[in-house]
């Protein structure tokens, strides 16, 4: 990475990725079936690309804490990124430090790690003692916090940016065991998490410290300060980077290992031998385990994870998102600044109803106390999954994941979101059998959902409704409700909630399987279906030849321009053509940019198409054979070529379908 002349967060070192996310150019693979993985793992992609990348714990765990805790938390100031906006002239963090502590040629980062007196006479160390031993860190009473919380995995930042282990590492000589606390410190929060029950991770952020984080900190002569501030070289800093985290599998079994940035700079047989590892220890611990990442690696083997946001849709494969509980900083500092609960909590709620699981960031103390507001924060959510979390763990995401006015989502910092009554969400039960409505708010004493609509699915076999009461476990039955073209109408009990709560959730039993969603208007309805990127609508091209690609064009009534959402009853549609009778094709090209074509109605997988509501009647229409989308390519040109691409968060697979 190139140097920069100002101070830098991760928002800013992220905001392109976040960008690309955001503008589908972070393209994923179609999901693949579940196995459970070979016996052995070579340091190849076609190995480690057979590891099944989301176990069952994990899509059933929904929510998980870490925490960014170590020398970085000291000065409070800033955020976590100190120990490298200290060194750059001009910042504030820089302009802090002279101020604070002394000029860092003088009074260097690794002052904070071993200790020293800053210009006031107080002695400033990352050495946060036992509460056993008369100090403030309980890590017992951390992991209790977390298991309140409703968390079902928890662990620490095992190591920043800054390149301090916070283990007994053997290749890292800065490492909490000789320096600093003069503790264990993974092993101490491994021991009291797993003793809640919960599953431990452990986070690494170490591709970043030998690829720009310093770059601002003058040549060290001494061969240790060298290993500190990255700065032994490209091939010993390679090697550094994969044995710690071999110290890291082995030492601590962690069951998920978060992976930061920048993986993609480190060399690519360092990172095959790393998910070798970790999954041949995985296999001989008989564990199923998860290793996530931002770059470098892929979603067939691993889960993807947005940071600071998630898909504005529906998105397989499983993915993972991480934010923290403030907007400012992921480490405390004086004055930090909080999302409200709700905001929270709605954006968990939304992110399991797209297929996600939420890893939530907190910010203790340099001496290991967890602020009374975050504690706060994380009871109250706590409180909420404790009464409701049936709607919760252990679901699976819908054929829609809701409906409302509250736009959340869309890529990397997006950042979480209060919704509103009328925002719901949609999760089901893993044997299809219940689908739980999970409103934002109370709309009143009648709670409307427009998704179920009687022109979009057969509630004929709805055998009740009822809303989860205020304890776990309880109901309280609702009357038949009535559907109608605008929705599924459900009496309350009440005008006003009958209890508080930051969501309310209804719960629908079905005597077989959920039905299946259809088109908007209904089977025998011609529509429109226009492009969210351009405006421009599909287009057959009218009287063509089979084979033919379909294009987009300006909406000018034509027939060609119409199509018929026919439901196979099967959870896939055929797309026919009101001006020459063909099927839309995907022909069973699975590659990215390949042309969506037409041909007459065969009955084969590549003319079944999916429709993945995104709320707000826009879709991702997905092929059956190929799992692909249609997608506009982000073209504005009339009859351009409609294309067929993975799945994504951008608008050019998104698609409105609209009656004529």
């Amino acid at each position: 990475m190139t140097s920069s002349p100002r101070p830098i967060s991760r928002r800013r070192m992220l905001a392109a990725t976040g960008a690309a996310t955001a503008l589908g150019l972070l393209r994923f693979a179609p999901q693949a079936a579940a196995t459970d993985g070979p016996a052995s793992y070579t340091a190849s992609w076609s190995s480690v690309d057979q590891h099944p990348p989301a176990p069952a714990w994990f899509k059933d765990a929904k929510f998980g804490i870490y925490y960014h805790w170590g020398a970085f938390s000291v000065p409070a100031f800033g955020n976590e990124w100190y120990p490298r906006n200290m060194y750059i002239g001009g910042s504030s963090e820089n302009q802090h430090h002279i101020a604070t502590y002394g000029d860092p040629s003088v009074w260097p980062y690794h002052n904070f790690i071993d200790g020293a007196r800053d210009k006031a006479g107080n002695y400033v160390q990352f050495a946060p003692r036992l509460a056993s031993q008369g100090g403030n860190w309980d890590p017992d009473a951390w992991a209790r916090l977390f298991r309140s919380a409703g968390a079902r995995f928890a662990g620490p930042v095992a190591e920043h940016h800054d390149g301090f282990s916070m283990w007994n590492s053997r290749a890292n000589p800065w490492n909490s065991v000789q320096h600093g606390p003069r503790l264990d410190l993974v092993a101490l929060h491994a021991q009291a998490i797993r003793a809640q029950g919960l599953k431990f991770m452990a986070s690494l952020h170490h591709a970043y410290h030998f690829n720009g984080y310093y770059d601002h900190v003058p040549a060290q002569s001494d061969p240790a300060l060298r290993i500190l501030y990255g700065q032994q070289g490209s091939a010993a800093e390679n090697k550094l980077w994969y044995d710690k985290l071999v110290e890291v599998i082995d030492g601590y079994q962690p069951d998920l290992l978060w992976q930061d940035f920048d993986l993609n700079l480190v060399q690519e047989s360092y990172r095959l031998q790393f998910l070798a590892h970790y999954y041949n220890q995985a296999v001989a611990w008989n564990k199923d385990v998860v290793a996530t990442y931002k770059d470098g690696l892929d979603n067939k083997g691993e889960v993807f994870d947005f940071e600071r946001g998630g898909p504005a849709g529906l998105l397989t494969p499983y993915w993972l998102t991480d934010d923290s509980i403030s907007s400012s900083s992921w480490c405390y500092t004086v004055g930090i600044g909080y999302y409200t609960t709700q905001a929270l909590l709605h954006s968990l709620i939304d992110r399991v109803s797209k297929g996600g699981t939420m890893l939530l960031n907190i910010a203790p103390t340099a001496d290991g106390t967890i602020p009374s507001a975050q504690q706060s924060i994380l009871l109250a959510m706590g409180d909420w999954l404790g009464r409701f979390g049936e709607a919760v763990y252990g679901t699976r995401s819908w054929s829609a994941y809701g409906e409302g006015p509250t736009k959340m989502g869309g890529g990397s910092f997006s950042g979480p979101v209060a919704g509103k009554p009328q925002d719901v969400r949609f999760t089901r039960s893993q044997d299809n059998k219940v689908l739980y409505a999970t409103t934002l708010g109370w709309q009143g004493a009648t709670t409307t959902i427009t998704t179920l609509n009687s022109n979009q699915i057969n509630l004929s076999s709805l055998t009740g409704a009822q809303l989860l009461n205020n304890a776990a476990g309880t109901y309280v039955n609702l009357p038949a409700p009535t559907q109608d073209a605008s929705g599924l109408h459900l009496t309350m009990p009440s005008t006003n909630p009958p209890f508080t709560a930051l969501a309310y959730t209804v719960k629908l039993t079905f005597s077989g399987d959920i039905p299946v969603l259809g088109a908007p208007g209904g089977s025998t309805t011609w529509v429109k279906i226009a492009n969210v990127t351009s405006g421009l609508v599909l287009d057959s091209g009218g009287n063509v030849a089979s084979g033919s690609n379909l294009k987009q064009w300006n909406y000018d009534g034509s027939a060609n321009l119409q199509w018929q959402l026919v439901d196979l009853g099967n959870g896939y549609c055929r797309l026919m053509n009101r001006a020459n009778g063909m099927a839309a094709d995907s022909w069973g090209n699975a590659a990215n940019g390949a042309p969506a074509r037409q041909e007459a109605w065969n009955g084969g997988n590549n003319q079944q198409w999916s429709l993945n509501s995104l709320g707000d009647n826009r879709y991702q229409i997905i092929n059956r054979g190929t799992g692909t989308a249609l997608d506009g390519s982000g073209s504005t040109t009339v009859g351009s070529t409609t294309v067929l691409w993975t799945p994504n968060s951008s608008t050019n697979n998104e698609w409105t379908i609209t009656g004529v």
